[in-house]
Formats: C-alpha cells, structure tokens, sequence
C-alpha cells in the first residue's frame, strides 16, 4: 500500500494537466468539467500520484487521458468494477470513475448498483447530457419521454432514469448535483465528493454541444436559471427566484412551492435542508422531474457508513490471525482433489 507523504510543492493546476491534446467537441461541457477537477485537485494536499481516473465507453470516458495521474480506460460500463479492483487492492489510493449516463446507467447499471450499496471509497463523477453522444446522438437512459433521436424518429416512448434517485435507492452515502458551466459550485462539489469517506455520487449537467444542445438552457441563462435552480445549503432554508422571493414548504407530506413577497408565508415556514435526512432526499430527487419545482442542486444527501474496504481488510487480518498466513500450495492439493490422466 501507499502511504501518504507531503506533497514536495505547492500544486498548481498544470501539475494535474497531462501532455495529450484534448479533443471533445468544440463547446463541450466536458471542457469546463476536466478544467474545475484539474482546478480542485491541487487544493487536496496529496501527490498526484496518489490518484486514479478510472473510465469505460464514452466521450467522458477519455478522462483519464487529460488529467496527469494514473489512470484506466476501460470497457463499456465496468469503470466501477475495475476501479473496486483497484480500491481494495490500495485502499490508500484516491479513485475517481468518470462515466456517463449511458455508460453507467445502461449496460453499466448493475456494476453501479453494487458499488454504491458496498460503500467504497471510490468517487463517482456521472456525466448526464441525456444522450448517447460518442455513438452520435441515440437516445440515452436520462433522455426525456418523447425525445426525437436518430434511434427515436417518432419519439421515445421510455420514461427517463432518474440518477439521483437511483443512487439514493442503491444505498449511496453521499449524492450531489451540479452543471458543468457553474465553475464555482461544481469545484464545491468535487471537493465535497472528495472528503466523503465513502461511495460519491456526483451527477454533473452536461452540455452535448452536437447532439443535445442547450439541454440545461433553462438552468444556467439569466434571469431563468434564479427560478429553476434550488441551491441547497445545510441547515438552511430551502429558498430560489431572482431576490430569494420564492421557497419549498411541505403541506403534509407534498413539497409546495411559496411566494414570499405576499405576505402569507414567511421564511419561517420553509423546509430547513438536512442532508442527513433521507426521507427528505426521497423528496429533493422527485423534484426534478416534477413540473413547477426548480432543480435541486448541491448536496442531497449523506451519511457516514464503514467502507467497505475497511471491512474487507479487517475480515482478512482477523482470518490471518486465527488461521495463521496459510500455505498456497497446501491450499491447491487439499480437500478433494483428482489426477486427470
């Protein structure tokens, strides 16, 4: 294993740029993504050689490539099963999976469903463009009911994945939301993800600049974006619009949105964000897909579990020191063997 040592200077985000040239496509939000890890990272205090970018299939998936640490790029949807491989094997390493929603959530879903409820300490950054983009333009598991792509010409008839709340349902320890183009909010994001000891799930708005432009329009242009993003914050309460006019009630158990300005509610009445709650988070990731309610973005939820690399290591030294360090050949010829001849 790795031990972690100083880091011999202060980092800088040329020491986390590789000497590959970039190519997504002109106006790719992958660009802004790769620049705010590339700008995160230094400020984490380790050597770059502790961490591992970890990809399967898809345009996100060259990530490794372009940042300067060690790095996989592996098959299509198995990134989580390598980077548990890799995990459990140098648990002190910092692992990183670069994926995107057809990557993961498609062929790759089942992998991703194992690693999130085993909680490793491994962290997840999801691209969502809500299209297959590498394989030029097919609808994906996130793309909207009735979407017209080249693998839908009349419109798919599929209801999307929802990310946050497929995380939340595998047992995920910390979940967030961010846009690509939000530098600022997406660096506080990677660096939550980061300190989370155990699985992150970070799913990051994309912009797909070819096949699925302006996906996220209505979330980052002026004056809309006040209106349709909800910016959570711990122990504070739950508010959006332009002056902070607008907010998030519950009438019994049903989010609701409220008007500050009339004089009928307050402040007071607003829901207080707990990302420890998990029934509150059941309600924060619904209400993306729910008409009249901004997108929640930030942390959604968390929670502090052992990891399980912890628990592995654990088990293996309590089996050492009952059983002693074993013998492999001893191992091959015991118990019922046979001689083919």
């Amino acid at each position: 294993m790795t031990t972690n040592v100083a880091v011999s200077h202060k980092q800088s985000r040329k020491d986390y740029v590789s000497d590959q040239v970039v190519r997504w496509c002109p106006g790719c939000g992958d660009y802004s993504i790769l620049s705010q890890v590339q700008k995160a990272f230094p400020e984490f205090g380790r050597p770059k050689e502790e961490f591992v970018f970890v990809s399967g299939i898809g345009c996100s998936s060259r990530f490794p490539y372009y940042m300067n640490t060690n790095g996989f790029h592996t098959i299509h949807g198995r990134a989580t099963a390598v980077a548990t491989g890799v995990k459990l094997a140098n648990p002190d390493l910092s692992v990183w999976v670069a994926t995107g929603d057809g990557d993961s959530l498609s062929i790759g879903g089942n992998h991703l469903i194992h690693l999130l409820r085993r909680n490793l300490d491994i962290n997840i950054l999801l691209f969502n463009n809500r299209i297959y983009g590498l394989t030029k333009g097919q609808y994906s598991p996130t793309s909207e009911m009735g979407k017209f792509t080249k693998s839908t010409p009349f419109g798919t008839l599929e209801r999307p994945f929802n990310p946050a709340a497929f995380a939340l349902g595998a047992a995920s320890t910390f979940i967030a939301r961010s846009l690509d183009m939000e530098g600022k909010h997406l660096q506080e994001m990677i660096t939550a993800s980061y300190r989370h000891r155990g699985t992150s799930f970070l799913e990051i708005y994309q912009n797909c600049r070819i096949f699925n432009d302006n996906a996220f329009i209505d979330l980052l242009e002026k004056p809309q974006k006040f209106e349709n993003q909800l910016i959570l914050e711990h122990y504070r309460p739950m508010l959006f619009g332009a002056n902070k006019s607008k907010g998030i009630r519950m009438d019994g158990h049903r989010p609701q949105v409220v008007d500050l300005d009339g004089g009928r509610y307050s402040v007071n009445d607003l829901v207080i964000h707990d990302k420890h709650d998990k029934m509150l988070a059941n309600v924060l990731c619904e209400l993306t897909y729910m008409p009249d309610f901004p997108t929640p973005l930030g942390i959604i939820y968390e929670d502090n579990q052992d990891t399980y690399e912890d628990q592995v290591h654990k088990q293996m030294d309590q089996a050492v020191a009952q059983l002693g360090e074993g013998d492999l050949e001893q191992l091959l010829h015991d118990g019922h063997t046979w001689e083919v001849q």
